[in-house]
């Protein structure tokens, strides 16, 4: 069953690689996405339907297997991602973005294998729910000030953060209804308040041109890159679990990993990870 469980997570990432790069590529067409434009386009809806078919498969995983198999699984889908999103625009991924992409896996999978697992019924009061929404609000809203004034890597990587932040309290949200003791079935209410601006966000991540002079981009012709896909995707997959972790230590009581300098080493290992890919060719027409 544990295999089975492995083989059902890797199968998951896949498909939330395949939704996310779909949904880039969509939302790369325009400088400022809109979600009303997006829900109308098919290849969006499509990679909407691939990101929840792997979340359907991650719970069933959950189901078959041990958390500690199941989560290291799910940082496979950044190495499912970028080549897929090469093949779709024509190229094949670089030995730099796979190098780059291989040490964020590194960092997260070890920082997710240092979590200890906790055996206590997850409950979080009211004034807890409004304390987390209101920390990771304004941490969001002050990424989104700063994405404002950057460009580039930098304002992707911002705004992957501020969707990150918001998927992590949406992740603390939905383990607290389904692990809880059944008293929390008033945050359903609640959900829809991060991940809604959180999916906003990951968009305008994923639209961010690279600009003009951009690697890739014809000279002189004005032709912008398409965005740099791989640090969007790569900050929000480590910015929503470290935010989880933090979220369920500081209001549920759960534990942080045992070993700090460890996971520290390899949080640095992941974000020298996505200080590569921010300098590997972006994603063009």
């Amino acid at each position: 069953m544990t295999a089975l469980a492995a083989g059902v997570a890797l199968l998951g990432s896949l498909f939330f690689a395949l939704g996310a790069v779909l949904q880039q590529h969509e939302a790369a067409r325009f400088q400022t996405p809109r979600m009303l434009v997006l829900l109308r386009r098919p290849a969006w809806l499509a990679g909407a339907a691939a990101s929840a078919a792997g979340a359907t498969l991650h719970i069933v995983a959950l189901s078959l297997g041990p958390l500690s198999v199941v989560q290291p699984m799910g940082v496979a889908s950044l190495l499912f991602a970028l080549p897929i999103a090469a093949a779709m625009h024509g190229r094949s991924p670089g030995r730099g973005e796979l190098a780059a992409a291989c040490l964020v896996s590194i960092g997260l999978m070890g920082l997710v294998l240092l979590v200890p697992p906790s055996s206590q019924t997850p409950q979080l009061t009211n004034a807890g729910a409004v304390a987390m929404l209101t920390a990771i609000g304004l941490a969001a809203l002050a990424c989104f000030g700063l994405a404002r004034f950057s460009a580039g890597a930098v304002r992707s990587a911002l705004l992957a953060v501020a969707a990150g932040v918001l998927y992590g309290a949406t992740a603390t949200f939905t383990h607290v209804v389904v692990g809880g003791a059944g008293d929390n079935l008033w945050l359903l209410a609640a959900l829809p308040l991060p991940a809604v601006p959180a999916l906003m966000l990951i968009q305008r991540a994923y639209a961010a041109p690279a600009g003009p002079d951009a690697p890739g981009a014809k000279s002189g012709s004005g032709e912008r890159g398409r965005g740099h896909f791989g640090v969007a995707f790569a900050t929000l997959q480590v910015a929503d679990p470290l935010t989880a972790v933090t979220c369920g230590a500081a209001l549920l009581g759960e534990p942080l990993p045992d070993h700090t300098a460890i996971a520290v080493a390899f949080a640095l290992v992941a974000g020298a990870g996505i200080a590569m890919l921010a300098r590997t060719t972006p994603l063009t027409t």
